[in-house]
């Protein structure tokens, strides 16, 4: 069946995402991009029309809320013409920036990073120069966890995106920046990041999500592909803080190869309703994953997160630590998974779910699990929920610190064990001043 035979109408399933808004889409597209990908997305928007909505009955969906999950109202959005605000608070090698899926403006800070054959260009570029390099590695990896209509909406109606390549035995000093807004209500997003660096390679990327209106309703379907070949060290910053009423669904994929590292670590403060799910596959012996994650939810924000670490290799080692404060209203699901195939002995892997409650009302929910196919392996699994000790809190106000100021430091410590274990002062500093902001809304 070809795109162009399925339903056109604007039904549940499909919001205005039809078989026309697809082939609008790829007309759309600049000349010249490689067959293959066009197939592919052919291919993925037949999966996301067949696709039905997720329902109650999906394991992968439990205790989240599906009664706003609509693709109703969203579509892609026209350019942007007044200029995004791209900075964080951090010196950067350099800098992409997107505003409603489109390059807005591309930076080279380092002279010296192309001269090492550092490649820092958009998807769109990357499909025409290195094609055989992007389809090695773009979506290689299948949606696992839930939200594979979603993923294949991302994949039909992928514009354009970050292309990040590190060559063997390069090291990048500062960190890339890449930024990605939504502008306009009803505005439908699909941001995607490409990073793969070579064997024994350096780098650090940090990604930040935003919209320029927080109260626009906004659409954001995104994904990344992290790969690190035989000893490359790659550490990966995102920062979603989109409209507090838009619907966001995120998927990471990480691949870590031979006496690899590959550092996440995803801050959620933004969005209605945001799903975030996240892979990461250890392929070869002394590779090493370590999955981190600060939320901040407020109001009647929902975060809903999945996880599968994989161990498919002998003497690999993931850690995994998701730390949440709930205010007011607030849920949070949290679901994870360690697989340990049986030829991967040896292997260590630890995954924590902490949830620190400020407020009676919100809700919490870990579901954390093991499947282990191997007989020498070291796994350990947890989850908490605590609130603040009210002896610290009553200290804090016993020396002129409102309560409100007292739970904001009290977070702060709750989430700086996470913080500490980035290597750069300038990151830790930059991600406190988001979380910052987040408290004084």
């Amino acid at each position: 069946m070809s795109a162009s035979t399925l339903p056109s109408s604007r039904s549940a399933t499909a919001g205005a995402f039809t078989a026309e808004a697809f082939q609008a889409h790829l007309a759309s597209l600049p000349a010249g991009l490689p067959a293959w990908w066009i197939e592919r997305k052919r291919a993925a928007y037949e999966r996301f029309a067949s696709a039905p909505m997720p329902v109650r009955t999906d394991e992968a969906w439990r205790f989240s809320n599906l009664s706003g999950l609509t693709l109703d109202g969203f579509a892609p959005p026209p350019s942007v013409t007044a200029t995004p605000q791209a900075s964080i608070g951090i010196r950067k090698s350099a800098r992409l920036v997107f505003a409603n899926g489109r390059l807005f403006s591309r930076e080279i800070l380092d002279p010296h990073l192309e001269a090492r054959g550092v490649i820092v260009d958009t998807l769109q570029q990357a499909l025409l120069r290195h094609p055989e390099l992007v389809r090695e590695h773009l979506l290689a990896q299948p949606s696992r966890l839930g939200s594979a209509k979603f993923s294949a909406l991302h994949e039909a109606f992928l514009v354009d995106g970050a292309f990040i390549h590190v060559p063997r035995g390069v090291e990048v000093e500062l960190p890339i920046g890449i930024f990605t807004y939504a502008s306009g209500t009803g505005a439908a997003v699909f941001p995607h990041t490409l990073i793969v660096a070579g064997e024994n390679s350096r780098v650090t990327v940090v990604d930040y999500f935003g919209s320029t209106n927080e109260q626009e309703v906004q659409l954001a379907v995104g994904a990344n592909d992290l790969y690190a070949s035989h000893g490359a060290q790659l550490t990966y910053v995102g920062k979603q803080d989109w409209s507090h009423q838009a619907l966001s669904f995120q998927s990471n994929s990480t691949v870590v190869r031979r006496d690899a590292r590959v550092q996440s670590l995803n801050l959620h403060l933004g969005a209605r309703q945001a799903r975030h799910e996240s892979l990461s596959q250890l392929q070869a012996p002394g590779a090493f994953s370590e999955m981190l994650a600060l939320t901040v939810a407020h109001d009647d924000q929902e975060f809903d997160q999945r996880t599968l670490q994989i161990h498919q290799a002998p003497n690999t080692k993931s850690d995994l630590l998701y730390k949440n404060a709930l205010l007011e209203r607030s849920r949070t699901i949290f679901s994870g998974l360690i697989i340990v195939d049986p030829d991967a002995q040896k292997t260590d892997a630890y995954q924590s779910n902490r949830n620190l409650m400020l407020s009676d009302d919100a809700e919490a929910n870990s579901l954390p699990g093991l499947e282990i196919q191997a007989n020498d392996v070291r796994c350990t699994h947890g989850a908490t929920t605590s609130r603040i000790d009210p002896e610290q809190e009553f200290y804090l106000q016993s020396r002129g610190i409102d309560k409100s100021a007292a739970d904001e430091l009290l977070t702060f410590g709750f989430f700086e064990d996470v913080l500490n274990r980035l290597s750069s002062d300038e990151l830790h500093v930059a991600l406190r001043n988001l979380i910052q902001t987040k408290f004084k809304r």
